[in-house]
């Protein structure tokens, strides 16, 4: 009896022991569930593809910086640069190599990123210069600035850069210095910016808040009493003030963030963005935007993308290439305003429709 006493006590103890233990083991099971929830992204609202990864792996930005198959003291001792981190992206053609040669060697010299879009298919022909291996190239024929940087410098890739430099390939950079621009437009608070104009070597200047004024450092407004662009001190708009030119554009990041959903994939060309860069100024366009006038530039007005026809010499009555291309950019403008519009328009009524339910609600 005294046997069958213990064998029962043994197997009760065994059995709160081994509730106990499996108690414990689901406590601990909630825990651990809780401490390793599925990653689900605040930023994004496809944020739910990314549930099965801890938070921790998730890396949702990259750079254009190129790396080295394996790392050695001398690279590392290269990677030091300026003070601030930038881009420089441009739309190429061999017939601009030795201008755009002399734009990324001033570039380089700060340590700054380059990646040269090659709307000519050619690459080959800059083999020759020492800092080619440097860049990064990418070929699509006929293809513009915009087209490229719609595809190919996404807020995500470029994120690691302070400022972007998306320029023509036609600018003289004799008076320029990246580094020191790049100050200015910091000390000054600019987010989005060009350097200005030299009015006696640009044989291509079509709006004069371009123009360097010699008197400034900065400046981010015109003065005009005649004629039918009227600007003064009570202008808010461009191209009066918060205005910069399609190029020679440098954006900081945040401000590239906007631009990147400003630019429209189907319209390559661009036109009308330049005049809404400053709904992307991250605050007060008429403080935010401006032009620097202590590094300054020459645009030399030279079109080489879609260059002239070799039909003109053939037949003159056959319209020219360049022609083709500003009706297109023309057409693009038309639609571009209309989009404009009637996003504007969608918005207000989302805005009254939310108003009136606020106030039913309340």
């Amino acid at each position: 009896m005294k046997k069958r006493t213990s064998l029962g006590l043994v197997a009760l103890f065994t059995s709160l022991t081994l509730l106990i233990t499996m108690n414990l083991q689901f406590e601990h099971l909630k825990i651990d569930v809780q401490h390793h929830e599925p990653f689900v992204s605040t930023e994004r609202p496809w944020g739910g593809a990314l549930q099965g990864l801890p938070r921790g792996i998730v890396e949702s930005t990259s750079d254009l910086k190129l790396k080295p198959l394996w790392m050695s003291s001398s690279f590392e001792s290269k990677e030091t640069g300026g003070s601030y981190s930038a881009l420089l992206a441009m739309a190429v053609g061999i017939s601009q190599k030795e201008n755009v040669d002399s734009v990324v060697r001033k570039f380089l010299q700060e340590n700054c990123s380059i990646i040269l879009f090659h709307y000519d298919g050619n690459v080959d022909g800059w083999r020759d210069l020492e800092w080619n291996s440097k860049a990064i190239h990418i070929v699509a024929y006929n293809q513009t600035k915009w087209w490229f940087a719609k595809r190919f410098l996404h807020p995500d890739i470029v994120f690691f850069y302070d400022y972007l430099f998306l320029w023509d390939e036609d600018l003289g950079v004799e008076n320029f210095h990246p580094g020191r621009y790049l100050q200015v437009m910091s000390s000054e608070g600019l987010e989005i910016s060009q350097p200005a104009l030299d009015p006696d070597l640009s044989s291509d200047i079509h709006h004069r808040i371009t123009v360097r004024n010699r008197m400034k450092k900065v400046h981010r407004r015109i003065y005009n009493r005649r004629g039918s662009l009227r600007c003064s001190n009570e202008s808010k708009e461009p191209p009066c003030t918060g205005w910069v030119e399609g190029m020679a554009p440098v954006f900081s990041r945040a401000a590239w963030q906007c631009v990147w959903h400003l630019i429209q994939n189907d319209l390559v060309h661009g036109w009308g963005l330049d005049m809404k860069l400053g709904y992307c100024a991250q605050g007060d366009r008429t403080k935010k935007v401006g032009v620097i006038d202590s590094e300054f530039i020459v645009h030399k007005g030279i079109p080489s993308l879609g260059g002239p026809s070799a039909n003109k010499a053939r037949n003159r009555r056959s319209l020219d290439s360049r022609t083709h291309i500003r009706r297109q950019s023309t057409a693009e403008l038309k639609i571009f305003k209309a989009r404009w519009n009637k996003a504007v328009t969608e918005d207000r009524k989302l805005l009254v429709a939310s108003e009136v339910f606020t106030k039913r609600k309340g």
